[in-house]
C-alpha cells in the first residue's frame, strides 16, 4: 500500500505527487502533457502511459485534472482507470467536479469492485507545495481511512464530511466564498482609488476593519505589486463557478452572486486573461474606470 498511481501532475498535482514522493511513496504517474511528468521521474516516479496502465500497476490511484469531463475521461473511459484497476482497488478523485458526476463514477467503479472517495483540494500552488493543503473528502468512510495516510502526505487539515459527492459539496460552496469575495475587493479598490485614495491605505485601514477577508489580505498585495502568477487561474475560477451554479439548479436553490461574478470572470476570459489569477478580474473595473490599482 505504499505505492499509489497519481492522474495529472500539473500546477497541483505536480507537487502534490513529488510530496507523496518525499514521505517515502512509491508513485506512477501519467499526464496527457508528457512534459509535466518531467520534474518527477528524477525524483523516482514511474511514468505510464494511459490511466488503465497506472491503475494496474498500484492499489491506490489518485485523479488530479481540471474538468468533469476530464475526470470521466480519466476514470472510466476508453484506458480509464476502470479498465486496469482490480477489484479492491481505491481511486481518490481529488478534482474539484460536478458532485453528481462523481456519484456516477462511483456507481460505474463499484460494479467492478472499486471503491471510491471524492477529496477535493483548498490552499492553492502555494499549499500543495508546501504539503499543507486542506483536503475535504467524501464517501464511505472506510474507503477515506484507507487513503488518509495518502491525505497526510499532502495536506495537514483533512476532513471527512459525509457520503460520496459531499467533499465536492463543500468545495464549491468554500470556493464560491473566495471567488465572490475577489470581485468583490476589486469593485472596493477601484472605487477607492477613482476617490483618490492610496491604494495601500486601503489595504492597510480595511485590514484592520470590518471589511478584512481572507481575499482582502491576501489578494490585496498581490494586486498592488501586479503580480497575477496563476495560484488559480480565470479560467479555472470560471470553470468552478459553472459547476456551482449548475449544482445549485439540480439542488433547487437560488445564487445570486455566483452567477453576477461569473459574467466577471467571463469578461475577464474574453479580455485575455484566461491563465492569470483570479485576482486579475481587477483589471477589467481599471479600464471601466480609467484608474489602476497600483502599489
Amino acid at each position: 500500500m505504499r505505492s499509489v498511481g497519481f492522474i495529472g501532475v500539473g500546477n497541483m498535482g505536480g507537487p502534490m505527487a513529488a510530496n507523496l514522493l518525499k514521505r517515502g511513496f512509491s508513485v506512477v504517474v501519467h499526464d496527457v502533457d508528457a512534459g509535466k511528468v518531467d520534474a518527477l521521474r528524477p525524483r523516482g516516479a514511474k511514468v505510464e502511459s494511459s490511466p488503465e496502465r497506472v491503475a494496474a500497476a498500484v492499489e491506490r490511484t489518485i485523479c488530479m485534472v481540471e474538468t468533469t469531463a476530464q475526470a470521466e475521461s480519466v476514470i472510466a473511459g476508453e484506458h480509464g482507470i476502470i479498465r486496469g484497476a482490480k477489484s479492491g482497488h481505491v481511486v481518490a478523485c481529488m478534482s474539484t467536479i460536478d458532485p453528481f458526476a462523481a456519484r456516477r463514477l462511483a456507481e460505474q467503479l463499484a460494479a467492478q469492485g472499486i471503491a471510491m472517495v471524492d477529496a477535493p483540494v483548498s490552499g492553492g500552488t502555494g499549499r500543495a507545495q508546501s504539503g499543507e493543503l486542506t483536503i475535504i473528502g467524501g464517501g464511505a468512510k472506510e474507503t477515506f481511512d484507507a487513503c488518509r495516510d495518502l491525505f497526510e502526505a499532502m495536506g495537514t487539515k483533512v476532513f471527512h464530511v459525509g457520503g460520496l459527492g459531499q467533499g465536492l459539496a463543500m468545495k464549491l460552496v468554500n470556493n464560491m466564498l473566495i471567488q465572490v469575495n475577489r470581485v468583490a475587493v476589486a469593485e472596493a479598490l477601484v472605487m477607492g482609488v477613482k476617490a483618490g485614495l492610496d491604494p495601500q491605505t486601503i489595504y492597510d485601514v480595511v485590514r484592520v476593519s470590518t471589511g478584512n477577508s481572507w481575499a482582502f489580505e491576501s489578494g490585496v498585495p498581490k494586486i498592488l505589486a501586479r503580480d497575477f502568477a496563476p495560484g488559480g487561474t480565470v479560467d479555472i475560477t470560471y470553470k468552478d463557478q459553472e459547476l456551482e451554479t449548475a449544482f445549485a439548479k439540480q439542488l433547487g436553490v437560488p445564487l445570486l452572486l455566483a452567477n453576477v461574478t461569473q459574467q466577471v470572470y467571463q469578461m475577464a476570459r474574453a479580455a485575455g486573461l484566461n491563465k492569470e489569477d483570479g485576482l486579475s478580474v481587477v483589471k477589467i473595473y481599471e479600464r471601466l474606470a480609467g484608474v489602476e490599482v497600483r502599489g
